[in-house]
């Protein structure tokens, strides 16, 4: 294991402490008049997600995690999990919806994603920017229902709900932001 100091913080970066595995979400070099400099972090735990503040010593050295990126192709949902199959080997694993987070809602059968590895352990996805997905399920847009920005919610194929515009209908295909879930354009 690589060993860092805090001076080599950066955003989005694993590192690993005695309580467990953490990502760095925030962090701040901070110089008092009086005494030594510190720097104050945001982590947020990856196996429980649980966000902590801590203080470290300027300089201080930890060990940072290894965090490797593997494509696997999500083959099809199995009760709460999802059966996926490395791109590489064609091994096939299930992985757990929490490992998944919010990953489960914007990704179809047959698609390929980045899944973050510590070790053989599955600590997130790395998803696109935005998915396109097919509308299931919505109400039709009533005529003389037109109020600007009007919204109604609809069902995706994958089973999330978006509030989309009137004129959207089911068939359609929509392109989701899968940062904030809204809905951006029809595909």
């Amino acid at each position: 294991m690589a060993t860092i100091s805090t001076s080599d913080f950066k955003n989005g970066m694993h590192v690993e402490l005695d309580d467990g595995l953490f990502q760095l979400q925030e962090f701040q070099h901070v110089k008092p008049g009086k005494g030594g400099a510190f720097v104050r972090t945001t982590l947020r735990n990856v196996r429980t997600g649980a966000v902590v503040d801590r203080t470290f010593r300027a300089g201080e050295r930890m060990e940072s995690a290894f965090i490797e990126k593997r494509e696997k192709q999500y083959l099809y949902r199995d009760g709460d999990d999802f059966a996926v199959m490395d791109n590489e080997t064609f091994e096939q694993m299930s992985v757990p919806s929490a490992a998944m987070g919010s990953a489960g809602g914007y990704i179809s059968e047959g698609q390929s994603l980045l899944f973050l590895m510590y070790g053989d352990e599955i600590i997130g996805t790395d998803l696109p920017a935005s998915v396109e997905l097919a509308v299931t399920e919505t109400e039709p847009g009533i005529q003389g229902d037109r109020v600007s920005g009007a919204r109604k919610p609809a069902t995706l194929e994958t089973g999330l709900v978006v509030q989309v515009p009137l004129f959207v209908e089911i068939g359609d295909r929509v392109k989701v932001d899968t940062r904030t879930g809204e809905y951006q354009t029809r595909a």
